[in-house]
């Protein structure tokens, strides 16, 4: 019996692109909801549901083409690779629409974290509101909060990857 292997490369392109271009689909939608500050917990459900559908779908479609054969460290590189690039694809999304479509958008978040931090902190000095609020501010600039975000599609990508390629694991039989 002879070792096919196929090219990972194609089905971590393939569906990248198709996880990036979801997340925007997906941020269209929150933004048109008006859920981008206090956002729904059924969105969250259903950007987890995205995420986990289209990488444990392209480890799937990968070990369908392999004769059904799929080695953990081959389903761990195609799904964190799926992970990064559509993170990458939201995170340049974002920063577009941030910059260009929706310019006040981060003083708007800002405006309604700050309403809450008065409103859970009202026993604290205005020295300690302020402190908080610089930390907010810091947090919640463009580049870290597309850094926390690339890092959460990487994790969450790895672990659901990890799962996923632990219970679709199969070797071949030379």
């Amino acid at each position: 019996m002879e070792t096919n292997t196929i090219s990972a490369r194609k089905y971590i392109i393939k569906y990248g692109v198709i996880l990036g271009i979801s997340s925007v689909m997906y941020n269209i939608v929150v933004y048109l909801t008006d859920n981008i500050v206090d956002g729904h917990w059924g969105f969250t459900v259903a950007g987890t549901i995205i995420l986990i559908g289209v990488i444990i779908y392209g480890i799937h479609a990968y070990k369908s083409k392999n004769n059904g054969f799929l080695k953990l460290g081959t389903a761990l590189k195609i799904g964190t690779n799926i992970a990064l690039l559509g993170g990458v694809i939201s995170i340049i999304w974002n920063v577009f629409f941030i910059n260009l479509v929706e310019s006040d958008m981060t003083n708007q978040i800002l405006d309604k974290k700050q309403e809450k931090i008065i409103l859970q902190n009202l026993d604290k000095s205005p020295q300690q509101m302020h402190k908080s609020m610089e930390i907010v501010k810091k947090n919640n600039s463009l580049y870290i909060s597309s850094a926390f975000s690339l890092t959460g599609y990487l994790l969450f990508g790895f672990i659901i990857t990890l799962l996923g390629g632990l219970i679709m694991h199969k070797k071949q039989n030379l």
